[in-house]
């Protein structure tokens, strides 16, 4: 390749296409080398485990790669809509519209507190 600062504006062009083609290529030969290694390491870990008579899932303490939501309670709630009490939140996730529009109005969050 020709040194860049002596290159016009359409070799200027063309090489930045190439690089960009080579650095797509690359990322893609990573993604697949770390798919493949991931899978590689896998069943290595699996065979060990057979080997000790336990499972993947035993190792992980169940499904692997799913998280266990079931039986998670409730939790209670931190603030309440100050004209209707039906409306509560817990502080955690999304702030519902009614929180915001107070705060975004001057009120503050210790006016809604429970």
């Amino acid at each position: 390749m020709a040194k860049i600062d002596k290159m016009n504006r359409d070799e200027l062009e063309k090489a930045k296409a190439e690089a960009e083609a080579q650095l797509k290529a690359i990322a893609k030969a990573q993604a697949d080398y770390d798919g493949r290694r991931i899978k590689e390491l896998r069943a290595e870990v699996e065979a060990m485990l057979a080997k000790e008579g336990y499972t993947l899932d035993d190792l992980t303490g169940g499904k692997s790669g799913k998280r266990n939501t079931a039986g998670r309670a409730k939790l209670p709630a931190k603030y309440r809509h100050p004209e209707n009490a039906a409306m509560t939140w817990s502080g955690r996730g999304r702030q519902p519209q009614w929180y915001k529009d107070h705060i975004e109005n001057g009120g503050k969050a210790e006016d809604l507190a429970i």
